[in-house]
């Protein structure tokens, strides 16, 4: 019989390793957006809207963080590597966050870019969207570093 400490900790490692999977599903499909469905060039265009960088810099991001996406995703998804994923996971997160400040500082009126989609972004659901992946992350490095003692 399982003591209620051995209980909690199974049922936290479970919740973990769907947390990996679903998180991880959710940027794979992303990064496959961008790529496959809404296209590099709109991307980078969505990018240069921002304001933020010119070219040939808003291509080089455009072209580079879907890809880390994707293979990040999968790290996350099959467990490897995981406390680099959620580091670089993390870091895009911090990323997208600076971005959608600076567009909501100047007042922009436009696509987030995200998905590949035309919608205007939604700045208070970005910063709800944005603390839930801190959250999230926040989650499962604790589990890696218990997981380590």
């Amino acid at each position: 019989m399982l003591s209620v400490m051995e209980r909690r900790w199974e049922y936290l490692t479970l919740l973990a390793w769907r947390l990996r999977v679903g998180l991880g599903l959710w940027f794979v499909w992303s990064g496959c957006q961008l790529i496959f469905v809404g296209g590099l060039d709109r991307f980078t265009q969505a990018i240069d809207n921002y304001q933020m960088v010119a070219a040939p810099f808003d291509a080089l991001i455009a072209y580079t963080v879907p890809w880390v996406q994707i293979v990040a995703g999968i790290c996350l998804m099959l467990g490897l590597f995981r406390r680099g994923t959620i580091l670089v996971f993390c870091g895009l997160v911090t990323a997208f966050a600076a971005a959608i400040g600076w567009a909501w500082a100047k007042q922009l009126n436009i696509a987030c870019g995200c998905h590949g989609g035309d919608e205007p972004i939604q700045y208070w659901w970005k910063v709800l969207e944005f603390y839930c992946y801190y959250e999230a992350f926040a989650f499962l490095w604790w589990m890696e570093m218990r997981l380590r003692r």
